[in-house]
């Protein structure tokens, strides 16, 4: 009841600016393709009481505290048990052709960095799990850092956290893992990143942000499903239908940008290229000529929305993408 009580005062990252792009007053169906807590589908929901709501998310436990959140809501809400990557499919299934719109909030829900035994924050010590589903069968954070060579830790933690001191920091897992301790909890990790990196008095970010990113984008294959879950996303989409995405980091975002941008017909090979190997192909309008941010008083009141960026596009009638 704690959980159903904490997830109903929990405010979505950019919800107004977000759901503004979608027209409540003729949708039929929205997906919310990472449910989480359920704050964007609920409010959708309040806002068209003839709307319905197709609500995905690959970890069992908040699509359970979603559903609860969402039961006065009936058969308007519908929850699938599923990863955003299996949009389509998940779609088929559930015998529907098409949609008005689709929202993804990417990353973590304030749900699974408050689970301490999920291992996504060093604020708690916990086994180095990082898995958004536990069922998947994908190799933890420990796992991953027992298995790969130095060479490899190093890329994942500069590709996926953008972190200068990546060499260092998989040179000093690998000499720990040699002399016989793996890293194996958060803490463990959180405090040999520190002790790399130093920490400067009053910083307000912790050393190992970038770290942790980084295993919890490789575990969970995040920036690999991505670009397919856009492609599928914007077929699915009715002419006319909306896709509105909010990334957490610059990784996700310029993915985010690349793809809307392919999609809505902008080659992106080389002037020389004789055939385009991109896949350019127009099917979406692009809606934000750049990201909308948080204003300055959410950011101060959710830390978690500071790096929030959101991209919108619509999706174009056969005539319009001629």
């Amino acid at each position: 009841m704690e959980q159903l009580d904490a997830a109903s005062r929990h405010r979505s990252v950019l919800l107004d600016e977000s759901l503004g792009f979608f027209d409540f007053a003729t949708s039929e169906i929205i997906v919310d393709a990472t449910l989480g807590m359920g704050g964007h589908s609920e409010e959708m929901l309040e806002r068209s009481e003839s709307l319905r709501v197709i609500g995905l998310d690959q970890d069992a436990a908040a699509l359970k505290l979603a559903t609860e959140r969402l039961a006065r809501f009936g058969n308007r809400f519908t929850a699938i048990h599923t990863n955003f990557a299996d949009i389509r499919s998940a779609l088929a299934d559930a015998g529907i052709e098409a949609v008005d719109g689709v929202l993804a909030d990417l990353g973590l829900s304030s749900f699974q960095i408050d689970s301490p035994e999920r291992g996504f924050s060093f604020r708690f010590d916990a086994p180095l799990d990082m898995r958004m589903d536990p069922d998947s069968g994908y190799q933890t954070a420990a796992e991953l850092l027992e298995e790969l060579e130095e060479v490899e830790i190093a890329n994942v933690i500069y590709r996926f956290g953008e972190e200068r001191a990546s060499r260092k920091i998989a040179r000093r897992i690998v000499k720990r893992r040699e002399q016989g301790r793996p890293v194996k909890t958060t803490t463990e990790l959180a405090d040999l990143v520190a002790s790399v990196l130093g920490r400067k008095h009053g910083e307000r970010i912790h050393p190992a942000t970038r770290t942790f990113q980084a295993l919890r984008i490789a575990v969970n294959r995040e920036t690999e499903i991505l670009e397919g879950f856009i492609d599928d996303a914007a077929d699915v989409l009715k002419p006319g239908g909306v896709i509105a995405i909010i990334a957490f980091h610059s990784l996700e975002d310029r993915i985010v940008k690349n793809e809307f941008r392919r999609l809505s017909g902008k080659c992106s090979c080389p002037p020389r290229m004789p055939v385009c190997q991109c896949r350019a192909v127009k099917k979406l309008e692009i809606l934000t000529k750049k990201p909308i941010e948080p204003t300055p008083a959410e950011a101060e009141a959710n830390p978690r929305a500071r790096s929030a960026k959101l991209r919108s596009a619509r999706r174009l009638a056969e005539q319009e993408a001629r």
